[in-house]
């Protein structure tokens, strides 16, 4: 474990003006910064949650979009109430919740989903204002070695037991992982079917010079060559075009993800709206492996079916 952020999150209405908003409060420690890297988030402002004595919001975009936020309107912070922790009925609403003031210091964007949703406090003014001692939330927690990200996990269970929930970043967006998969195999589908139509290329090819060597085939059968022989001739070449085109493409596939992920040529063009300005890329060998193996099945059937009923009447015309 490199560092652990503490951090409170809540519901609670903001406002700013006449406009009021509803959003999460999320509440963190001072190593909020070591273990979010939420500099690179910052799209106006800066990421000050504590300075000289007094404390800062950093505010979605969404949200700041909303109430019309300045970050330079120092006469009008934000205010942020909470429901109060209180039993039985209240007579006067007002007593049944807590507010206070805050300056913004900065504007991130993430996502939507997090822009929207998010205004990011120090966990002391979330106590003050929750009336929390020690409550908690959560512990976020960076590690040192993403390698070993599966067997921090199982030990922090074994340490917390079952009243604590343990979750990596991938368990904590389950549902956005399993769309990017989805998606992802949607795509690799998609152009395997473009590959399969791409294929009738090579079996017109092998069509046309199977007619074109008629001759030849009289010339092998003479010379001794059975019926399988000569078919055997025309599936490899078949093959040959395929297993060549296929790792030709992926050589050259190859060299346009190790180019982006170098130079970052592709850009996304969406100005502050992601961390990134290039799409990501990352490089894994099962995916090679995948494409080369549908590759070699689409081929094979590819090759197989001009040499085996195309070529049938010619070479039991020249072969009878």
């Amino acid at each position: 474990v490199n560092h652990i952020t503490k951090a409170i999150e809540e519901n609670s209405l903001i406002k700013y003006h006449d406009k009021q908003y509803n959003a999460s409060i999320k509440a963190v420690s001072e190593h909020f910064h070591q273990t979010s890297r939420n500099h690179s988030t910052i799209v106006s402002g800066d990421a000050a949650l504590e300075y000289a004595g007094k404390y800062y919001a950093l505010v979605g975009q969404g949200i700041a979009y909303y109430l019309g936020l300045s970050l330079n309107d120092y006469d009008n912070p934000l205010s942020i109430y909470v429901p109060r922790h209180l039993e039985g009925n209240q007579i006067d609403p007002l007593e049944a919740f807590n507010s206070q003031f805050i300056q913004p210091s900065g504007i991130f964007s993430i996502q939507q989903e997090y822009d929207q949703k998010y205004v990011i406090v120090p966990l002391r003014f979330a106590r003050t204002l929750l009336e929390y001692d020690n409550e908690l939330s959560a512990l976020e927690i960076k590690i040192k070695n993403i390698n070993y990200l599966k067997n921090t996990v199982k030990e922090l269970e074994s340490i917390f037991g079952n009243n604590f929930t343990v979750k990596d970043r991938y368990q904590q967006e389950e549902l956005l992982f399993k769309i990017m998969k989805s998606e992802k195999l949607i795509v690799f589908l998609i152009l395997s079917f473009i590959l399969l139509i791409a294929t009738f290329n090579v079996i017109g090819s092998l069509s046309m010079l199977i007619l074109d060597k008629k001759k030849d085939i009289s010339v092998l059968k003479s010379m001794g060559a059975s019926k399988q022989t000569i078919r055997n001739i025309f599936f490899t070449e078949g093959m040959m075009i395929t297993l060549f085109g296929g790792l030709l493409g992926m050589l050259l596939g190859g060299m346009v993800c190790w180019l982006q992920l170098q130079f970052g040529f592709i850009k996304m063009n969406t100005g502050a709206t992601f961390i990134i300005e290039a799409y990501p890329v990352k490089i894994l060998f099962q995916d090679f492996l995948y494409v080369l193996l549908i590759v070699l099945v689409i081929g094979f059937f590819a090759a197989w079916y001009p040499v085996k009923y195309i070529s049938k009447k010619h070479l039991e015309a020249r072969l009878a």
